[in-house]
């Protein structure tokens, strides 16, 4: 029998159309742009969820763009080739965990946090980082699971899972946070009780 799993090129291509079908519906609704924003703001920007949506938004798109950039290298398309220094490959593993400190760093010193009122695009820079940072970092998680380059073996499969696991997460966040809080404090509440 055989075992059908679906190709990494086939993931990212699939999440691709899937981006790109979300982008055209926005740039179709962009003619009606006070429309358009006004549902953003209601849904997004005066909910708190304008963050986490950036975030997921950039998540996808960055693993879908790495994922198409990867397959035009293997296969010499384009002017896209890997990114050496002193002979040595540099993986975008790298430029993701870069990235991803510093968010952190960022974080840790309130860039983004909105607490002077400051202007809200550097809090939105901070959540498109780090969907970029953690799709770039996760699209090689084969490589830290195995310490090895795997990404085109069977075992770089580990890498789409992982992006996939990682993105429902995010979107969990994005669309059930307020909720999946109340079921946690509602379930820690007996602990509560014990402490009195």
């Amino acid at each position: 029998m055989a075992h059908s799993v679906l190709h990494p090129a086939g993931a990212a291509l699939a999440i691709f159309v899937v981006v790109a079908v979300v982008v055209a519906s926005l740039a179709a609704a962009l003619r009606h742009r006070h429309g358009v924003l006004a549902l953003y703001r209601h849904y997004l920007s005066r909910t708190g969820r304008e963050r986490r949506f950036l975030a997921v938004l950039a998540f996808y798109l960055s693993f879908a763009v790495v994922r198409l950039l990867a397959h035009a290298v293997r296969s010499g398309v384009g002017p896209f080739h890997n990114i050496e220094i002193g002979g040595r490959h540099i993986h975008h593993l790298v430029i993701g965990i870069v990235i991803l400190l510093a968010v952190g760093y960022g974080w840790l010193l309130q860039v983004g946090a909105d607490l002077h009122g400051e202007s809200r695009l550097s809090e939105r820079v901070m959540a498109l980082l780090y969907g970029i940072g953690a799709a770039l970092t996760l699209d090689e998680f084969a490589l830290w699971l195995n310490l090895e380059d795997v990404y085109w073996t069977k075992e770089g499969r580990a890498s789409v899972d992982a992006v996939l696991l990682f993105g429902a997460l995010l979107i969990i966040g994005l669309l059930g946070g307020q909720f999946m809080r109340a079921l946690l404090r509602q379930a820690l509440r007996p602990l509560a009780m014990l402490r009195r």
